[in-house]
């Protein structure tokens, strides 16, 4: 970065020149590399700035989300490395909520609702008095209507990124201390695989990663088959053969 470097705006960062003096969005430099890979046919698409600079039909698309475009969120056979293959395991994972490090978090893309169970609901501290109402039933894991004891907003933190989420509070079996699904994905920008046992979500212009863990997973699949009645047990495997 050409220039005398006691005369750069301290309060601007590029993270292509690992320096100060202009952001990463503004930086020429980053753009003309980003040009040239377009010509070698390297990336398919590229979102000029609307200052000009590229054809005349450049897109007014705002400067974050057009550094952003070249960020693929998805997987591949490398992405398996690390796992045990193959597996019906579940995504689990640990989070960090309201500034806890909690286990046993279940990442479901199938689920329209968060959830949150009694363990960590005392856990955290949480009073009944934190709670708003919420009378809408769910179904528990032992296959039971159950009304939730209210609904509590709180943080749950990736990296630098911190998401509100509105847990539903219910008191009821679970294997898991937590469910998240398909609002604090969406929220989040990330895309998630069991197979993989990952979620991938973009965050400062990078592809993050929040691993699963099989050996957490497996245990609570232990636990859901400890827990059901004999009789349950034995109606499915009837149902079985």
């Amino acid at each position: 970065m050409a220039g005398d470097p006691a005369k750069r705006n301290q309060n601007l960062y590029c993270q292509y020149h690992q320096d100060h003096g202009h952001t990463t969005e503004d930086c020429r430099n980053l753009w003309d590399h980003l040009d040239q890979l377009v010509r070698e046919g390297k990336l398919t698409q590229l979102l000029h700035h609307s200052s000009g600079r590229g054809s005349q039909g450049s897109s007014s698309v705002p400067k974050r989300a057009r550094l952003e475009t070249s960020l693929v969120l998805g997987f591949s056979e490398e992405d398996k490395r690390g796992t045990i293959q193959p597996h019906d395991d579940a995504l689990v994972a640990t989070l960090r909520i309201r500034g806890d490090d909690v286990r046993r978090v279940m990442i479901d893309e199938g689920s329209a609702a968060e959830v949150m169970y009694p363990n960590l609901y005392r856990g955290l501290n949480l009073r009944p008095q934190d709670l708003t109402a919420y009378s809408s039933p769910l179904v528990s894991f032992e296959g039971r209507s159950v009304i939730p004891l209210g609904m509590i907003r709180l943080p749950v933190q990736t990296g630098l990124d911190v998401v509100e989420v509105d847990f539903i509070v219910v008191d009821a079996f679970s294997p898991y201390t937590a469910i998240l699904g398909r609002p604090w994905l969406h929220t989040l920008g990330a895309v998630s695989s069991t197979l993989h046992q990952k979620v991938k979500y973009p965050s400062g212009g990078q592809v993050l990663e929040i691993l699963g863990n099989q050996t957490m997973a497996r245990q609570c699949l232990i636990t859901v088959i400890q827990h059901r009645p004999e009789a349950d047990i034995s109606t499915t495997a009837e149902n079985d053969l």
